[in-house]
């Protein structure tokens, strides 16, 4: 995680609550009083700070897929996609990532029929026995990363190519692009 202004002004006031919380709690007059409130004005403080360099995160560090074409490659079974991200934050991104999802048997508007996933007829399937079977996955996940150090503004181009199932049929793809 690459640091923005807003995350060092998170952290500074989440430590500033710290801080005057446990001023507050050595100040306190009953003493059974003082280990309690020292633990809440840290639980408080941390939870604030956390949920908030969250938020941070997903609000400065944006971008977006500018363009994204895909070509199969049917005699090496192997898909890739490539096209164009762009920061379009007021930040630089340390790195991007690119997030692709095959579902097969879905179309593109990403309606996915469950009758559609492949499905095994085995007796030893049925009765729970076939652990060690290899299984053909209906759906595959892959993350790249795509682009690094991209300054504000900036446009990187990428490619990144991976295994492409025979099987697969109807294939409906999904993409996500994202920073850190």
């Amino acid at each position: 995680m690459s640091f923005t202004p807003v995350h060092y002004a998170i952290l500074a006031v989440s430590f500033l609550l710290l801080i005057l919380g446990a001023v507050a709690a050595i100040k306190q007059t009953n003493k059974k009083l003082v280990l309690p409130m020292f633990f809440s004005t840290v639980l408080i403080s941390v939870l604030i700070g956390a949920i908030s360099l969250a938020a941070a995160e997903k609000y400065t560090k944006k971008v977006k897929l500018v363009r994204i074409e895909n070509r199969r490659y049917l005699s090496q079974e192997k898909i890739s996609y490539y096209g164009l991200v762009k920061n379009v934050g007021k930040y630089p991104l340390k790195k991007v990532y690119i997030s692709i999802k095959l579902v097969s048997g879905g179309h593109n508007t990403g309606n996915v029929k469950p009758g559609a996933f492949y499905k095994t007829s085995d007796f030893w399937d049925f009765l729970g026995k076939g652990a060690n079977k290899l299984y053909k996955p209906t759906t595959i996940q892959k993350e790249f990363v795509v682009a690094r150090d991209l300054k504000p503004g900036e446009v990187a181009p990428f490619r990144v190519t991976f295994d492409y199932p025979g099987y697969f049929r109807n294939t409906a793809d999904f993409v996500k692009v994202y920073a850190h």
